[in-house]
């Protein structure tokens, strides 16, 4: 499913643990790591397909995770003609992604590489939010760029939220301090 301009829509995961680490896959056989992501199929919204991708790729249902934020408009990046496809050549351009920001509510042992008979990756790892994105496939760090930075502020947010509500539970039940 490709839109006029020759994009494939897509969804893009960023998924983060409390300590803002993001997490990151290493591709099944290859020396390249990336944030999940995937299609769109046909009749589903951004936000199932980014559910259904993150099981699928990490092994985490729903209740694993909470939704942080996602990116205003669709980012793109075009893929290099020798890596499409001959059959999709003259009408496939790259892809075009909503971007997910997820927080880690459950435990890294719910993450399980193995969850479907197609795993995308063979190994992962907690990273800086700002890592250097060298180990990217260079035609999607544009990309990737462009999701941290758009993204970035809801990490303060909950950040910002969680001490809000701490204080707000410390002062609970005592008369003597203002909520």
């Amino acid at each position: 499913m490709l839109d006029r301009e020759g994009y494939r829509p897509n969804v893009g995961i960023i998924l983060c643990n409390a300590k803002n680490e993001v997490f990151w896959g290493k591709r099944i056989r290859e020396h390249s790591w990336q944030f999940p992501q995937g299609g769109i199929k046909r009749g589903e919204t951004p936000e199932q397909a980014m559910y259904r991708e993150l099981y699928e790729e990490v092994g985490l249902r729903p209740e694993h995770v909470a939704v942080l934020g996602r990116t205003k408009d669709w980012l793109r990046y075009d893929v290099p003609i020798h890596w499409v496809k001959r059959e999709w050549r003259g009408s496939y351009r790259g892809q075009k992604q909503i971007w997910f920001l997820l927080r880690l509510v459950g435990r890294d042992s719910d993450v399980s590489l193995r969850a479907t008979d197609h795993p995308e990756f063979d190994a992962w790892r907690w990273s800086t939010y700002w890592v250097s994105l060298d180990a990217v496939i260079e035609f999607k760090r544009g990309v990737y760029e462009q999701a941290l930075n758009e993204l970035a502020r809801f990490l303060d947010a909950d950040r910002r939220h969680a001490r809000r509500d701490a204080f707000r539970q410390r002062g609970a039940g005592h008369p003597e301090v203002a909520g």
